[in-house]
């Protein structure tokens, strides 16, 4: 007999995220003793699932003891488990950077995308939805500041057909927004403090609404930190099957 726990890791499985407002992610997030039940059977199969207060969806990943076993190849890691190209790594962070940290910033002070001044009692709500927060940038202007970096227009479209067909970015017309995995499959944590207190702290200097043209003098920097980062992007993978 099927029961909830079985049929949220089912269908988790069979369409690799799910929204936060589904019934059964509300439980599995709510509800302590259907979560124990979740990740006791995820964990049966070195699974565990992927959410974050600040991403509208929820995945599933491997948990840390068991990537080796699966990544590794002749006792050395693969460079990324989704089949990127370096370059395709170098533009996962960078539009994770333009996109995810700005949403971040907007989150933490519980701004919406179209609000135009803070409100003094804005601390008193919940952490607005990505959707509400989430600002997409224009793909021109990606093309014109990482283009050159990036292996210029073939390659990037290339790039950005791969990512939107993994589930990191959505392109809506001229536009890259987030998509559900962006913000679930990258350690924001440990990225970060790497990105903006490091290669890109010029940058971040800025506020967050103004960093989608980013000066060419630092795309070298945006293209170090990216190698830096590509262990990170990749340890966490959802099923893809």
């Amino acid at each position: 007999m099927n029961d909830d726990s079985q049929i949220l890791i089912a269908r988790l499985l069979t369409h690799q995220t799910l929204r936060r407002d589904d019934r059964l992610v509300k439980r599995a997030l709510s509800d302590e003793q259907f979560r124990v039940e979740v990740d006791a059977r995820l964990m049966a199969c070195g699974l565990k699932l992927l959410d974050n207060v600040y991403a509208d969806h929820v995945t599933l990943c491997l948990h840390r003891a068991i990537e080796p076993k699966v990544f590794g190849a002749r006792d050395t890691w693969q460079n990324n488990n989704f089949g990127l190209a370096r370059d395709g790594v170098a533009l996962l962070v960078v539009l994770w950077a333009l996109i995810i940290l700005p949403k971040r910033e907007r989150q933490e002070t519980h701004q919406h995308a179209d609000d135009d001044q803070n409100d003094m009692f804005g601390q008193e709500k919940p952490v607005p939805r990505a959707e509400d927060t989430s600002i997409g940038i224009p793909y021109k202007a990606l093309l014109a500041d990482f283009g050159d970096k990036l292996g210029k227009k073939t390659r990037m479209d290339m790039n950005l057909g791969i990512l939107s067909k993994l589930g990191f970015i959505e392109r809506r017309g001229d536009i890259l927004v987030e998509g559900p995995l962006l913000d679930l499959l990258m350690d924001t944590d440990l990225l970060k403090e790497r990105i903006i207190n490091g290669a890109l702290a010029d940058v971040f200097k800025r506020v967050p609404d103004q960093v989608v043209h980013i000066p060419r003098a630092v795309l070298a920097a945006a293209n170090e930190a990216a190698m830096e980062a590509e262990a990170s992007a990749s340890t966490e993978h959802p099923n893809q099957d």
